[in-house]
C-alpha cells in the first residue's frame, strides 16, 4: 500500500492552512514571472507545461472540494480516485488565467469550510482505495503538500527560463 499522504515530505511541519492560503498568490506571481510566451514550455519532454500544471491544480482543487464535503457529509465514505493523466488530456482547452481564476474561487470556498471545521470533523475517517484509511485532516495535509510539490515545479521552470542578465 502506498503512503497515506504521498506529499507529507513536501509539507513537513508547515501549517496546511497557511500553505493553502498562500498558494493562489504564489501561482499568480509565477504566472507573471513566466509570461505568456513561456506558459506552454515544459521543463523537459513528457513533462507538463506551467499552464498544464495550473490546470492540474484547478482540477485537483475541484476534486478535493468534493472529497472534503463528502467526507464530512457521509459515514464510511470511500474517496473516488481520478487519473490525472486522463484529466490532463483536455488541458489544451484551458487558459492559465482561467485555470487560476477557478482555482482561486474554489480554494477560497474550501478555506472557508476548513476554517470552520471542528476537531471532531477533522478527525473523521474516510477510506482511499489506494492509500487506505485516513482522516479528513490528512486530506487537507495532502492537498497542502500537493500545492508545495507543484509550486516547486513552477519555481524551477521560472528559474530555468529566467532571462540572462
Amino acid at each position: 500500500m502506498s503512503q497515506i499522504n504521498p506529499y507529507a515530505s513536501n509539507l513537513g511541519k508547515d501549517d496546511p492552512l497557511k500553505v493553502l492560503s498562500a498558494t493562489p498568490r504564489k501561482i499568480e506571481q509565477l504566472i507573471e514571472d513566466l509570461g505568456s510566451e513561456r506558459m506552454d514550455q515544459p521543463s523537459a519532454p513528457g513533462k507538463w507545461s506551467p499552464r498544464e500544471i495550473v490546470c492540474h491544480l484547478a482540477d485537483t482543487e475541484l476534486a478535493f472540494a468534493f472529497r472534503l464535503r463528502q467526507t464530512l457529509a457521509e459515514g464510511d465514505h470511500v474517496i473516488q480516485p481520478f487519473d490525472q493523466e486522463k484529466w490532463a488530456a483536455n488541458y489544451a482547452a484551458y487558459d492559465a488565467r482561467e485555470a487560476l481564476t477557478l482555482f482561486c474561487a474554489i480554494r477560497n470556498w474550501n478555506l472557508a469550510l476548513l476554517r470552520f471545521t471542528s476537531e471532531e470533523q477533522r478527525s473523521k475517517t474516510v477510506t482511499h482505495p489506494e492509500r487506505g484509511a485516513m482522516t479528513f485532516w490528512i486530506i487537507v495535509e495532502t492537498l497542502a503538500g500537493h500545492d508545495l510539490n507543484h509550486l516547486t515545479q513552477l519555481q524551477v521552470i521560472a528559474r530555468n527560463f529566467a532571462p540572462a542578465h
